[in-house]
């Protein structure tokens, strides 16, 4: 709220520059003869005090009063005057004396309090007079003695003697009634006065008296120069600010704007100027007024679109804030900053975060959103879920390469895209794994339709890399089971389906049913009791030897075991499934890594020898982000010497490895680790490829063991295997050794060792060091 104008304690009236009474002292109120202000206010200056004969009088409702009218600006607005007036009721006071009566010392001290000095000058006689106040200001400017109004000029205001000379010519020249004034500096120069004055004329037109004020308006020439410079900085700030900033009137429409808003908006100022910031806003664009914006007098709007002159959208953050000018008139400081490229950042971003790099469906984090938003509905049970699973992905990966399933996987995607209807979305999971959601099964004939439609789109022949690739997908299907179904709840069900579908044959269709759900969800309990047994290391390891030809013990097995609490002791077999669905194949590595060469450095010397200990790996693999890392870290936790650890990998675990993958198996070896390939002889041009796998180890498969002893065929094969492995320098292993002929016709191949139950089941700990105590096992004799 601005503050009311100062005005002398004394009879005084505020007017416009026009005349016209704005305000009244409570002096001139009660010298009036009146009983309020609101009287005087709003009549003319000229009706309120006129010439009565040789003197001025104040003309009210009641009877004229005797009055000498003092006016000066006002030395805080240069748009309003102030007006003194003494009454003369009781006493008339010579032209060129200073009265001494009370109404005269009430002026005086008007002019004090005002800072106002006054003077009148008398043509016929010579007579000047000068107030107190003005005298003051002569001795400030060391004028000394000032007697006449030409001295006053002449000594007062010689730092600006032309400008004083025509201010004082102008009073005798100017026609009747004129006012006249200048800004005057002091003989130093250190003071400015704003000098007011007028001539009064006879009858016949001729000057009678000079009179007029001095104000000293140092100190606010001083204030407007700071806030001009002010105004200037900020002015300049805001041109050469990069962001946009506008200025809008009382309604809200663009007075001016900097440079970059003109930029911003693609805009001449010209263009700009008038319009409202509706008129910029883009038409899906929600409307804003600033007025009725909440919180403080500054804040930010969020988010606003607005339209280039090219018809491209930008998008702004409004920083709005509401000021006064000097005037009284509001206005609106409005910033606008581009946020656009942010925008587009952080669409990127959460793209990026919602949908698959390779095919560009959505992923699992989208098709969570997008189940949770079906499934809150009114009507979840027209939703279904079909996981789709690209039968036989795997060979192709193995023996076309990684970059031709990725193809496929493309192909694939696209096909998904453009052959379902609009009322379903293709996502992908992860690997080969697709799913699809319908939000309205009724829509495309029942959930049977949808699953032949999906089947068709994924059962296909797609060319890659030259060749034509034939694929099918195993799909299953669920459906709520009722209120409160969850998305991941549904996921699961429908991933169990297909599990279900993928057992009964490649291209099948299975629909989750509730002895499947109720499966499970035993499934999934299993799976939260497996990573609490991890947590609180209850699982177990047993060990099963392998042993040269003679019986002494080369290594041992380490095989994991599950002693269930209700359930008894678990083999692989019936809990592995369950940590690969619910990813916790690395998890269990680590901890069967940690044990198993833990153990290894308490086991006795056999045979004069130490034994060494195979680790199954499964989720930790080769090319992994911490591989070498958690190997390195356990063996040196263990300290157990490097030679001893020996890491089993299924063959397609080991080929098609980056260079760089197998740089750093190399540094393991290098190390004294050695590698095994398990399972050999069940992959794909397992023969072919036995050069190229980075490993020092290989253990014929079980499969190949069991007929070599009654079928030619297992025989030669096994011959082949052995025959390979030891010209490329291959230590050779056969598995499932169970009977002495077994072991004689592998003997007899040059096997180089041999593991199964003919020397050992696989053991707790504690009876596997009492074996190895025991020395060398028996071998049967030919």
């Amino acid at each position: 709220m601005r503050t009311a104008l100062p005005l002398p304690d004394a009879p005084a009236l505020l007017s416009t520059a026009d005349g016209l009474v704005v305000r009244a002292t409570e002096h001139a109120v009660r010298l009036a003869g009146l009983r309020c202000a609101r009287e005087l206010t709003g009549r003319r200056l000229a009706d309120l005090v006129v010439r009565h004969g040789d003197r001025s009088v104040l003309r009210t409702s009641a009877e004229d009063v005797p009055v000498r009218a003092l006016t000066w600006r006002h030395s805080d607005s240069a748009d309003l005057w102030v007006t003194v007036l003494v009454d003369l009721s009781d006493v008339a006071a010579p032209r060129a004396a200073a009265p001494e009566d009370d109404d005269h010392a009430r002026l005086l001290e008007a002019q004090q309090l005002a800072r106002v000095g006054s003077f009148a000058y008398y043509p016929d006689t010579g007579e000047f007079y000068r107030s107190p106040i003005l005298t003051d200001f002569l001795a400030g400017s060391r004028a000394g003695e000032v007697d006449d109004a030409h001295a006053l000029v002449d000594f007062t205001f010689a730092a600006d003697r032309h400008k004083a000379l025509a201010f004082y010519r102008g009073l005798f020249e100017g026609p009747p009634g004129s006012v006249r004034e200048a800004e005057l500096r002091d003989l130093p120069g250190k003071r400015v006065y704003l000098c007011t004055g007028r001539a009064e004329h006879d009858r016949s037109g001729r000057v009678v008296r000079v009179f007029g004020t001095v104000q000293d308006v140092t100190e606010h020439r001083a204030a407007v120069t700071r806030m001009e410079r002010t105004s200037k900085r900020f002015t300049d700030l805001v041109h050469i600010t990069p962001v946009g900033i506008g200025l809008f009137d009382p309604a809200e429409r663009l007075v001016t704007a900097n440079d970059a808003l003109c930029e911003l908006l693609g805009y001449r100022l010209e263009e700009l100027r008038g319009r409202g910031i509706q008129d910029l806003a883009h038409p899906a664009d929600q409307p804003v007024a600033l007025a009725e914006l909440p919180g403080e007098r500054r804040r930010r709007v969020p988010h606003r679109v607005l339209v280039r002159a090219d018809g491209e959208p930008v998008h702004c953050e409004l920083h709005v804030s509401s000021s006064v000018q000097d005037d009284g008139t509001r206005f609106w400081l409005v910033v606008f900053q581009d946020v656009t490229e942010r925008r587009r950042a952080a669409e990127a971003l959460r793209y990026q975060a919602t949908h698959d790099d390779l095919t560009g469906l959505p992923n699992r984090a989208a098709v969570k959103e997008l189940l949770r938003s079906l499934l809150g509905g009114a009507d979840p049970v027209d939703v279904a879920v079909l996981f789709c699973d690209i039968d036989n992905f795997k060979r192709i990966n193995d023996s076309l390469g990684h970059d031709a399933g990725d193809e496929l996987l493309v192909a694939l995607a696209r096909r998904l895209e453009g052959g379902l209807p609009d009322c379903c979305t293709a996502a992908r999971l992860s690997g080969d794994e697709f799913v699809i959601i319908c939000s309205d099964v009724g829509a495309v004939g029942g959930l049977d339709s949808v699953a032949t439609r999906v089947s068709g789109l994924l059962r296909t022949a797609v060319p890659v890399h030259g060749q034509l690739i034939r694929v099918s997908a195993s799909i299953g299907a669920a459906v709520p089971s009722g209120p409160g179904a969850g998305g991941e709840d549904l996921l699961r069900f429908a991933d169990a389906a297909m599990f279900e579908a993928k057992r009964r044959g490649s291209g099948r269709v299975s629909l989750a049913s509730p002895a499947l759900m109720a499966s499970a969800d035993r499934q999934l309990q299993l799976e939260g009791q497996l990573r609490e047994a991890l947590h609180r290391d209850g699982l177990t390891l047993h060990y099963q030897p392998v042993v040269a030809p003679d019986g002494s013990v080369v290594t041992a097995e380490a095989l994991v075991r599950w002693p269930h609490p209700d359930r008894g002791l678990l083999a692989p077999d019936a809990f592995l499934p369950v940590a690969e669905q619910g990813d916790l194949l690395r998890d269990l590595d680590r901890w069967v890594l940690r044990t198993a060469l833990r153990e290894a450095a308490r086991w006795p010397r056999s045979g004069g020898r130490q034994v060494g200990v195979a680790v199954n790996l499964a989720g930790l693999v080769p090319g992994g982000p911490d591989f070498v890392d958690t190997v390195t870290d356990v063996v040196a936790e263990t300290g157990l010497d490097w030679h001893r650890v020996v890491l089993e990998l299924v063959e397609t675990a080991l080929v098609d490895l980056p260079s760089r993958t197998r740089q750093e198996m190399a540094e393991l070896v290098a190390r004294g680790v050695r590698f095994a390939v398990d399972d050999f002889g069940t992959g794909y041009s397992s023969l072919a490829r036995l050069k190229e796998l980075p490993a020092q180890i290989i253990k014929v498969d079980r499969r190949f063991v069991a007929g070599v002893g009654g079928d030619a065929s297992d025989f030669a094969v096994a011959r082949a295997v052995v025959d390979m492995a030891r010209a490329m320098g291959r230590y050779c292993v056969a598995e499932g050794v169970e009977t002495a002929t077994q072991f004689h016709a592998l003997c007899g191949v040059g096997v180089d060792a041999y593991q199964g139950w003919l020397f050992a089941k696989a053991m707790p700990a504690r009876d596997f060091r009492a074996l190895l105590a025991d020395g060398p096992l028996a071998t049967p004799t030919p």
